[in-house]
């Protein structure tokens, strides 16, 4: 692992006009890009109906990790969030009861985002592990469908994390220490805790030792058959059986995905003679996981981590895995 140290600058974040940007998204199913100013000056606050408390809005949550970040890593700078939306909720104005929708005026509109992802990239802090660069970046995921909104205002569930965005195919890479998937918080101010713990129980040398790792293992052209097929065969097996099986977070889909980037993807495809080492096949994984809707996608990320170590854990150890034998 090659660490790549660059030259410190006054905190700041960078503004969109000084990104050069990729098309390609760190999740694309289901979801469009936002700012942050149109999440704080379009979009309403959904509030508790029993008491009229509101809610956490996406753009508290994401202003207040932006503020901690910036007290995480003081002396670099950071890319502006990467914010990607989903479910949109539109409404309207009392005193635009009757109006045709085409005759709507946009302030007589409302709107707000039932999902939000987000993510923060830090270009300065970067590895390069397996001949990928990949960039220390910090995100989160907000869902309003985890919320009773009916009832009276009570702790919000959030998901955070802390890890490494693949620049080659701006995946996403989620480590097990480096993810916290159920953050119960009263108020924006209670978050500023939560990333602080969550970071310092990330194990960021763990995460890349075992990413490095991961390339020297490999799955010849009839392993990887019989890995894929084990996979589709899961979800069809009896409920018992798979209580003893390690459990698989994807859909067919996205296993289909993964068959087809296997034999076409320009980064992270078959070898000529059909091997794909594991670090490979882990970017397969990932990249199928775009298609995910934003209040799954981050549990799959994990998924994809945690399998591929299960299988380099197994190979390595000569241990028996149900995926990779009869």
């Amino acid at each position: 692992m090659e660490i790549l140290h660059q030259t410190n600058q006054s905190n700041q974040i960078i503004s969109d006009s000084d990104v050069v940007k990729n098309e390609s998204h760190f999740i694309e199913a289901n979801t469009i890009p936002v700012t942050l100013n149109h999440l704080k000056n379009d979009c309403i606050i959904p509030s508790f109906s029993k008491d009229y408390e509101s809610t956490i809005s996406h753009y508290e949550f994401i202003n207040k990790t932006v503020e901690v970040v910036q007290q995480l890593f003081p002396d670099v700078g950071m890319n502006s969030p990467e914010i990607r939306v989903s479910h949109i909720v539109k409404g309207r104005i009392p005193s635009a009861i009757g109006i045709p929708a085409k005759e709507l005026e946009e302030h007589e509109k409302t709107i707000y985002y039932e999902r939000c992802a987000f993510v923060i990239e830090i270009p300065q802090i970067s590895e390069i592990v397996n001949g990928n660069k990949l960039n220390l970046t910090i995100g989160g995921v907000r869902s309003l469908s985890h919320e009773n909104l009916y009832a009276k205002k009570s702790l919000e569930k959030f998901k955070v994390f802390i890890g490494f965005k693949n620049k080659v195919c701006t995946n996403l890479c989620v480590s097990t220490d480096g993810y916290a998937n159920d953050i119960r918080i009263g108020s924006v101010l209670d978050l500023e805790e939560a990333v602080y713990n969550l970071s310092s129980q990330w194990d960021r040398d763990k995460q890349l030792g075992t990413m490095e790792l991961m390339s020297k293992y490999a799955l010849n052209n009839e392993e990887f058959a019989h890995l894929v097929g084990k996979l589709k065969m899961y979800q069809h097996l009896p409920k018992e059986e798979q209580k003893s099986i390690y459990p698989i977070a994807i859909n067919d889909n996205q296993i289909n995905t993964i068959i087809k980037d296997y034999f076409n993807c320009s980064d992270f495809s078959r070898q000529e003679n059909g091997t794909i080492n594991l670090w490979n096949l882990y970017n397969l994984i990932t990249g199928a996981n775009k298609s995910s809707y934003i209040d799954s996608f981050l549990d799959r990320g994990l998924f994809a981590y945690e399998f591929t170590q299960e299988l380099c854990s197994s190979i390595q150890n000569q241990t028996p895995n149900w995926y990779l034998n009869n």
